[in-house]
């Protein structure tokens, strides 16, 4: 039997920046959920991350409706799923942004974060690049299921340094892959059942950095999407709001 869906999502410019350079997507006709974390000089990020959410939902409304309008190889072929036309739509996103940053000098080193779900049936398809991340709270615990691309958690994971540490790291916002930087990117997704009542967050890095993975599980474990949305706003605002904040919060219902 096929999971409901019931989604929310905001994003905040935070106390200390004058732009909003996150993004995001709530498309309940698509099942798909996306969280956008801009980077570049100017205006480049607000683009990049803008441009990203606009070219991945536009690719995957056109393989919805219209499987036949481009065939892929692997993308609309019989074995091909969610992960794989997720994986495609960030693919042509990056080059996108790539290619715009080449035709205008002011936008060039832009490029974003992509955290994505798109649903079907009783699974979840999460797309990753970058630091933004996708985290699971089920049966009152929270997990993170994305992998950071970022310096620190490259140093965390070779034992240079420990969790605490890379909460205060001088260099905390460096990260190792963007969508649309470089011509080509490698794009994690990962595969998971989702059973009712699964909360998934997606979440640009101005709430992590805020905010412990226990408040914001005491948050969404307590609220509905919309109202939880807004308290973790709240939260990494109150505790300094030191960048944008941007929540989509999922609720997967019978």
């Amino acid at each position: 039997m096929a999971l409901k869906i019931e989604a929310y999502g905001l994003s905040d410019v935070g106390k200390k920046r004058t732009r909003n350079e996150d993004s995001f997507l709530v498309s309940d006709a698509l099942q798909l959920y996306v969280v956008a974390d801009g980077m570049g000089g100017h205006s480049g990020g607000e683009y990049a991350s803008r441009l990203a959410i606009a070219s991945i939902e536009e690719v995957l409304q056109s393989l919805n409706s219209d499987p036949e309008a481009t065939v892929i190889s692997g993308v609309n072929s019989e074995e091909a799923d969610f992960g794989d036309r997720l994986r495609y739509s960030i693919e042509v996103a990056g080059q996108k942004i790539f290619d715009q940053a080449l035709y205008d000098p002011e936008l060039k080193g832009m490029g974003t974060t992509i955290t994505s779900v798109i649903f079907d049936d009783t699974l979840a398809y999460i797309a990753n690049v970058g630091d933004s991340r996708v985290y699971l709270v089920r049966d009152n615990k929270i997990k993170q299921i994305t992998t950071d691309h970022s310096l620190v958690s490259e140093q965390m994971k070779a034992g240079l340094i420990s969790a605490k540490d890379a909460k205060k790291h001088s260099l905390k916002n460096i990260i190792t892959r963007s969508v649309g930087y470089q011509e080509e990117v490698e794009i994690d997704i990962i595969k998971m059942d989702c059973l009712a009542n699964d909360k998934l967050l997606l979440c640009s890095d101005g709430l992590t950095n805020m905010v412990d993975d226990e408040s914001i599980k005491e948050v969404i474990a307590s609220k509905d999407v919309q109202s939880g949305c807004r308290a973790l706003i709240n939260l990494a605002n109150k505790n300094g709001g030191d960048d944008n904040v941007t929540v989509v919060l999922c609720h997967v219902t019978e």
